[in-house]
């Protein structure tokens, strides 16, 4: 079983089908995604329709963030709506055709069900914040759908890990403390949509548009590693080295089908 942990995807869509496609869910594979869902990017509906989808794959934890808090509010509970439509709300009324009235009838049971927080033995999925010094189901809404990482918490006193998305980090690399690591990597900006494995460290990053990022250093190193291998197979056989080393089978920037040209 795996366990992925994924950040704000503010309704982008294209990002999200791809991410979902490069992970290959199996049935016993858990996607745990922080909030965020709607709002900004260009098709909050569209995100909805893949999550609910992907609940018949495998087993989905989904958490509320700050956005969903006020889209329920505005559509569910009547409140006031110009504070969340200059958040980005003006592009998931967009994609609902121009009204809330028109959101279905499965989504909105998706976004009521939504999760404060979830623990496992090891780590800690929280969308916002937290107070190093309170347990998960103590903590104030403030914190836990509100604050950014302005200034950041210590460990949490059970000494799990937490992963949190909220605080966009424009260079759209993941911010990891150790004890804590932040997953918010600006998608709907000029970031990435990042999924990262609990149990490995591996990250998988898309754009906005669909394409998956492709780290040039990472390529570097597979073929200096490569290189050294056919090297160490050499002089094996000839106890000396006289012939070149051998090129890329391409130029190390070349995206592949589905990468993001750097």
């Amino acid at each position: 079983m795996r366990r992925f942990v994924i950040g704000d995807i503010h309704g982008c869509d294209k990002a999200l089908r791809t991410l979902i496609e490069c992970i290959a869910p199996e049935p016993d594979d858990e996607l745990i995604f922080l909030g965020d869902y709607v709002d900004r990017g260009p098709d909050s509906r569209g995100v909805i329709d893949q999550l609910i989808e992907l609940q018949s794959r495998c087993r989905v934890v989904a958490l509320r963030g700050n956005h969903e808090i006020m889209l329920c509010g505005v559509a569910f509970g009547g409140l006031d709506g110009e504070m969340w439509l200059t958040a980005g709300g003006k592009a998931t009324v967009t994609s609902y055709g121009g009204s809330l009235d028109k959101i279905p009838a499965a989504h909105k049971k998706f976004l009521l069900s939504l999760l404060p927080h979830y623990e496992t033995r090891e780590s800690i999925f929280v969308h916002a914040c937290y107070d190093a010094q309170t347990p998960m189901d103590q903590q104030p809404e403030e914190l836990r759908y509100w604050t950014h990482l302005n200034t950041t918490p210590g460990p949490h006193f059970s000494g799990k890990k937490v992963f949190v998305g909220h605080t966009p980090q424009p260079s759209g690399v993941v911010l990891d403390l150790g004890y804590l690591v932040c997953v918010d990597t600006y998608c709907f900006g000029n970031g990435f949509l990042t999924g990262m494995n609990v149990a490995t460290n591996e990250i998988i990053q898309v754009d906005k548009k669909g394409f998956r990022r492709r780290v040039p250093a990472a390529a570097f190193l597979l073929f200096v590693a490569d290189s050294f291998k056919f090297v160490h197979r050499l002089i094996t056989k000839r106890g000396r080295v006289e012939v070149e080393l051998p090129l890329p089978a391409e130029p190390l920037n070349t995206p592949k089908p589905g990468d993001q040209p750097e």
